[in-house]
């Protein structure tokens, strides 16, 4: 159910691409000359398979989501970006169009940096953080990403269950110590802790070089737990990811 006053809606026609186009670039904060997303891929997209979803508040375009298919009963979230309270119904609505194909999974990446992202995936919508990708697009020019790596973060979305999202506290041993002095990892048990910048973002337009080796400090420790076997299942309101180690990793 799409919240009050909202329409969503499966977008096919030229003018209607044109204008999710317009909103990536606005939300990207680049020239509508020259968005993420041109209009003509999108078309291409939607010709192959792929769907754009809209949602708009009182007929105004106010979200839009694009997904494709993929091997083996999948699906994957190219991007999607919604004003707040809108983006649960965007992924639902992926979600209802990736199981009428008889998806069971559904991928996206996101900047693991970013707090606000990673609870919305990994606790509103209990996907699960499967694989840490370095600097995955190359330099980015766009008004949000310029000027840092672009390490993201694959997440998992189970589309046949209501997943199991976690939101555990940190506690255990400080493993390792965070740029601005505080403690970056924790470890007890088969569960680890790590923590990210209050506001990614900001920090980034900032202090690009003190965003950096924030960047760096949080790639160390995915890379390492993921290469135990550990998964990201979680995120805490004051910025401490939970990762949880799977039972094949025992």
């Amino acid at each position: 159910m799409s919240p009050t006053g909202t329409v969503l809606r499966t977008v096919h026609d030229v003018a209607g691409l044109s204008a999710v186009a317009d909103h990536f670039s606005d939300v990207w904060r680049t020239p509508r000359t020259a968005p993420p997303y041109p209009a003509e891929v999108l078309h291409s997209l939607v010709h192959a398979g792929g769907a754009v979803h809209a949602v708009y508040r009182e007929r105004r375009l106010a979200g839009a989501a694009v997904a494709v298919l993929g091997p083996d009963r999948s699906t994957y979230s190219l991007v999607a970006a919604a004003e707040r309270g809108l983006g649960p119904a965007l992924k639902r609505a992926q979600r209802d169009w990736a199981r009428t194909l008889g998806a069971r999974t559904m991928r996206w990446t996101f900047d693991p940096l970013v707090g606000r992202n990673a609870r919305f995936n990994l606790v509103k919508l209990g996907a699960v953080g499967t694989e840490y990708l370095i600097d995955f697009y190359g330099p980015m020019a766009d008004g949000v990403n310029d000027g840092d790596e672009s390490d993201r973060l694959t997440v998992t979305w189970d589309l046949t269950g209501t997943g199991t999202p976690y939101d555990v506290r940190p506690e255990g041993a400080v493993l390792r110590t965070a740029p601005d002095g505080g403690p970056l990892a924790r470890r007890a048990g088969r569960s680890l802790w790590c923590r990210i910048p209050a506001d990614a973002v900001a920090l980034r337009a900032a202090d690009p070089a003190l965003a950096l080796r924030w960047r760096h400090a949080v790639r160390e420790v995915f890379l390492d737990a993921f290469a135990e076997g550990f998964r990201a299942t979680g995120m805490s309101r004051d910025g401490w990811y939970t990762l949880a180690r799977t039972e094949e990793a025992a």
